[in-house]
């Protein structure tokens, strides 16, 4: 993690425990899509109804949910990459659909929403496999040592790079974590299988991180009480 900025978990959840988490995001999955069909014209920022959604704040609906992002394996990666005192900063699954072309760009997610400490932790859950065919993480190693990079808009979201050298894709199995920094260029490829790619993403940041306004007036701290609670 130290040297290249990600590294990933193998075989960190069961099965039983995956068709828990799985069983209480596709509900709410399911909503908020039709929600974007009905309300929204079928796209919103960056999600897209039958292309890729983003469902956001899980931890808000779901007891199942809450509790698995206190799972003690999120705790134990916490305490080894920034230390014991951290917290759950954002939770949201990302569905990619099938028969999806759509490449998500190279970005930091520290790019999105600029924090302090810059440096937080991203956890990619792969709820199914995911893999080259069907949209897995590729990054780029090494660069999240440069900081957060100047982000620009593409149609598809912020993008910090266009073609890097050194890229690699980091295909994982239903069950393991994609560890990243928050610093660490990454992207997803397109879906072109017939299922939909299902990963649920954790982001822990420091106690006592702090985020910044778009327009750098405030400071926020990270540290909502019913979705960015200490996690040990």
């Amino acid at each position: 993690y130290d040297e290249d900025g990600y590294f990933l978990f193998e075989n960190a959840f069961t099965a039983g425990e995956l068709a828990a988490v799985m069983a209480a995001i596709d509900p709410i999955e399911h909503e908020f899509e039709e929600t974007l069909k009905s309300q929204y014209g079928g796209k919103l920022y960056i999600a897209e109804a039958d292309a890729i959604t983003f469902t956001i704040n899980l931890v808000l609906k779901s007891e199942t949910l809450k509790a698995f992002s206190k799972h003690r394996v999120f705790a134990d990666i916490c305490h080894d990459t920034f230390g014991p005192a951290g917290r759950l900063y954002w939770d949201q699954a990302v569905y990619k659909k099938p028969g999806n072309p759509q490449e998500f760009p190279w970005h930091q997610d520290n790019g999105y929403t600029y924090t302090e400490p810059q440096q937080y932790l991203t956890c990619w859950v792969a709820l199914t496999d995911a893999t080259t065919e069907n949209g897995c993480p590729w990054v780029v190693p090494k660069l999240h040592r440069n900081g957060t990079l100047h982000h620009f808009v593409t149609p598809l979201g912020l993008a910090c790079l266009e073609r890097p050298d050194g890229a690699v894709a980091v295909p994982a199995k239903a069950g393991d974590i994609v560890v990243l920094s928050s610093l660490t260029p990454h992207r997803t490829g397109p879906n072109l299988t017939d299922a939909t790619r299902k990963a649920y993403i954790l982001q822990y940041a420091p106690d006592g991180a702090v985020i910044h306004s778009p327009d750098g007036k405030t400071q926020t701290p990270a540290n909502d009480p019913d979705r960015q609670y200490r996690v040990e």
